[in-house]
């Protein structure tokens, strides 16, 4: 059966692997990728549309489709602030989730972080977690949330906090006990996202850190 899966955030780490490897998928006749900024690709698979997230509504008709990626995501100080980091990793996928749900989209597909947890008191986490509690009341046949731990990748902004992480993690992973907490490849993460998309599951899943290592590309 041929599917129309729908990405947001698919010119982050995962995001750009996801559109990559699921438009090498037979069973995907169309990716469609939702940007703030033009986003090419070379298959004929990916239509790519540049919407304004500030007026999602707007666009509800293009949010139609079998699969939904939610990869979204930014950092406090590329956003600029604690609240404008919300908007982006909350707000903006609460709406597309919502919009989704109501044009029928069965399966929804949410990166979202290793420790999110509404109670939090990392803003971060706490944000992550109550996507991740929200998006749970929403009528999507099947839920699948992955939460995995630093992401590896080429990104288009340098984080130098990110960058010494990765430096630093790999060796302190080797650790009894850490290995679980090793960074994780964004290729890794799509490979595990298309896999879920592509076979059966449960109505709501998380997939956590070992979990999501299991597959590799």
């Amino acid at each position: 059966m041929s599917q129309t899966a729908v990405v947001i955030g698919a010119t982050g780490v995962v995001g750009r692997a996801l559109v990559d490897q699921l438009s090498r998928q037979p069973n995907i006749q169309q990716v469609r990728t939702l940007t703030r900024r033009p986003a090419p690709h070379s298959s004929p698979k990916v239509d790519n549309r540049v919407i304004d997230f500030d007026h999602l509504s707007q666009y509800a008709d293009l949010m139609k489709g079998d699969l939904l990626f939610s990869c979204l995501g930014t950092t406090r100080k590329q956003a600029g602030s604690i609240d404008a980091q919300r908007k982006v990793d909350y707000s903006y996928q609460w709406r597309v989730a919502e919009l989704a749900a109501e044009q029928g989209v069965g399966h929804y597909l949410l990166v979202s972080s290793s420790g999110a947890d509404p109670k939090s008191k990392s803003p971060y986490l706490k944000m992550k977690g109550e996507l991740e509690q929200r998006v749970r009341s929403l009528p999507f046949n099947r839920i699948s949330v992955f939460q995995p731990s630093l992401l590896l990748g080429q990104r288009s902004d340098f984080r130098a906090g990110e960058a010494l992480a990765a430096l630093v993690m790999p060796t302190l992973c080797l650790l009894p006990g850490l290995r679980r907490f090793r960074p994780i490849r964004g290729e890794q993460v799509a490979a595990k996202m298309v896999a879920v998309s592509q076979s059966p599951g449960h109505p709501v899943e998380t997939f956590r850190l070992d979990e999501i290592f299991d597959y590799e590309v």
